[in-house]
């Protein structure tokens, strides 16, 4: 059985170093996403934002970036000057470039480097009103953010946070980022082709929130509303019409 224990790590590190041996061009299928960020979906409105110079920097120059802060407000909730009081989430959408080796990644790798502890990673199904469903990966942090206004000494916050995230191909969505990879490495020797996929991925922070001063938000509060999101902005921002059943 000794034997067989190093066979697996030796197969799968073969797969991958193969990649770098695939042929470099290829017919490009591009992304069922479509990046243009729309005004509101339901209750929630979008305000675009650009990504930042760390993000645009780690990966190749032609990754597309589409990010936006999205609002929505809390019925009955105010504050002390009468304005309503709002959740608010993080979405982003990287549509990766032509280069297979310097594309987009899982956010496990990047999400430390934000300030982020991961705790929990589980695999959630999201279930669309037009009949469609697919997982989407959901991860459970402890994010640390320093804090601007004190500007004496260092200091951060903690905040809990939800993210959710997921993949998109030309005909296919996956959580996994490890069958993503093959799926490329397959497309392009068997087929020719360059697949483009686009990384969607959105967090809700949850318990003590400092703009939400009548009460602490549950995780189970900030899941409905993050997976609802999610469902409504993934059926109208993905074309399905592409997406195999």
């Amino acid at each position: 059985m000794k034997h067989k224990a190093w066979l697996l790590p030796l197969l799968m590190g073969g797969s991958m170093g193969a990649t770098y041996l695939l042929p470099k061009v290829g017919a490009v299928a591009q992304s069922a996403v479509i990046m243009k960020m729309p005004y509101h979906i339901g209750v929630w409105s979008f305000k675009e934002i650009t990504a930042s110079q760390d993000e645009i920097s780690t990966l190749a120059p032609d990754t597309e970036f589409s990010k936006a802060l999205c609002f929505s407000p809390r019925p009955g909730e105010t504050n002390p000057d009468g304005y309503p009081i709002a959740d608010w989430v993080d979405l982003s959408v990287v549509l990766s470039g032509s280069d297979i080796n310097n594309s987009i990644h899982r956010p496990e790798r990047c999400m430390p480097a934000q300030g982020h502890n991961i705790t929990g990673s589980s695999d959630q199904i999201l279930k669309l009103a037009n009949g469609r469903q697919f997982t989407a990966k959901r991860l459970v942090s402890v994010q640390s953010v320093r804090n601007a206004s004190n500007t004496k000494r260092e200091e951060y916050l903690k905040y809990n946070c939800l993210t959710y995230y997921f993949f998109v191909g030309h005909d296919r969505v996956t959580n996994d980022h490890l069958a993503r990879t093959f799926i490329d490495m397959k497309d392009r020797l068997f087929h020719g082709v360059d697949q483009r996929w686009a990384y969607i991925s959105i967090s809700m922070k949850y318990g003590k929130v400092p703009w939400i001063t009548a009460k602490e938000v549950s995780e189970a509060e900030a899941d409905t509303k993050i997976q609802k999101f999610l469902a409504d902005f993934s059926e109208h921002q993905i074309d399905w019409n592409q997406i195999s059943r």
